[in-house]
């Protein structure tokens, strides 16, 4: 399709539907949706959780940390194969559409509510937004790349964080006029949130300020089943993290998921998981290496800020480092974000024990410095796409 859909022109506001289903979504759609409020003559918003993350808890969490209100709607669709769950959030989605019939529906980013919701969208003749387009990782054994691929050809207005995303979608026959270089949403949130962010007390609770000042240590987050669900690789990669323990202490803020595969592995002692660290006293001995349940948006950004490296499986952490200016190690084999390596912080690692802990010792003594912030990651993304979607 080379036309590009218009929006409902008339004297009533826009209704839009954001989606959201996986924490690094709610990043993203809370500076759109704060930005948006500013036009209520213009926008009627509703905000749609599919539940794909389903931890309530969590999810509350990051909502009140984000100023976000309850969702408007939820889905409630829980766990599943990428089948599964993709099917499940179709046909709820759909009915939601039938009832509420939006003018547009926003996506965001690579999870499955993505493209499912993308594809109803499209059928229903519904335009489409997607926040965060034309990233690849040219590596379709990837559940996400398949979602960007797709979601992007179907999409009418594709909003990208930087110009590799551009070239990438234009090579893929997208028309330009449908391609909109805006910068990052999920930096919006960051800089919006930093100066709260450094009030909150994860640091004393982890026992990391010592004197009045922060005691280096180093932040990991793993979550991805090429690295989870493999316990050969999951082993390599805690042996890796346990040699780099020996020159630093580690803080795991670990997913549930992961947990539980490190347990099902029996692998659990390799990481001394605090289950309960904030209601108990933490054991401050033996702790090198300290897992703890996931942590809120304020907490974990708090936590990142200060690290001295962070060693992750994550897109969207990749990206809030090189803002911040911290050293990133990306225990993947590529990253449909090279922008964090040619301009930031970032080394793509794969999941050698051996290279990641090397690697890691070396950037601890060396450092990684940033060669420049990326073009228009200055916090105003939001507000460029919103004057998009009044204009186009």
């Amino acid at each position: 399709m080379n036309s590009q859909k218009k929006l409902y022109n008339s004297n009533r506001p826009i209704k839009v539907m954001h989606i959201v289903g996986a924490r690094p979504n709610f990043m993203k759609v809370a500076p759109l949706m704060r930005e948006m409020s500013r036009y209520p003559q213009k926008f009627d918003q509703l905000l749609l959780h599919t539940g794909q993350h389903y931890d309530d808890e969590m999810s509350k969490c990051f909502f009140n940390d984000l100023g976000l209100t309850e969702p408007d709607i939820y889905l409630g669709v829980g766990s599943g194969t990428h089948a599964e769950q993709t099917g499940k959030i179709m046909i709820e989605f759909e009915k939601v559409c039938f009832k509420e019939k939006p003018d547009l529906v926003i996506v965001i980013g690579d999870v499955n509510s993505t493209i499912a919701c993308a594809l109803v969208a499209a059928k229903l003749s519904i335009p489409i937004a997607h926040i965060e387009a034309g990233l690849r990782s040219f590596d379709r054994t990837m559940p996400e790349e398949i979602n960007r691929i797709l979601t992007d050809q179907i999409s009418d207005y594709l909003f990208t964080t930087c110009e590799d995303a551009n070239q990438n979608l234009i090579k893929e026959g997208i028309p330009e006029n449908k391609i909109f270089f805006v910068g990052n949403a999920m930096i919006d949130s960051l800089l919006n949130h930093m100066k709260i962010a450094n009030n909150s007390v994860i640091l004393e609770k982890l026992g990391l300020i010592k004197n009045n000042k922060i005691k280096k240590y180093g932040l990991v987050t793993l979550h991805r089943p090429s690295n989870v669900d493999n316990p050969r690789i999951l082993k390599g990669i805690l042996n890796a993290l346990s040699g780099v323990s020996r020159e630093i202490q580690i803080i795991f803020p670990a997913h549930p998921r992961t947990i539980k595969q490190i347990k099902n592995f029996k692998l659990i002692e390799m990481v001394n998981y605090e289950e309960n660290f904030w209601s108990n006293e933490l054991n401050k001995t033996n702790r090198n290496t300290l897992a703890i349940p996931p942590l809120g948006y304020l907490d974990f950004l708090c936590l990142m800020s200060n690290a001295a490296i962070v060693l992750t499986d994550s897109g969207g952490i990749q990206e809030e480092t090189t803002i911040l200016g911290i050293p990133c190690l990306t225990l993947r084999k590529n990253t449909e974000r090279p922008i964090t390596v040619k301009e930031g912080t970032n080394i793509v690692l794969g999941d050698d024990p051996n290279k990641i802990m090397n690697t890691a010792v070396s950037v601890l003594k060396n450092g990684i410095p940033r060669k420049k912030i990326p073009k228009y990651w200055d916090g105003k993304a939001a507000e460029k796409i919103i004057k998009i979607l009044l204009t186009k």
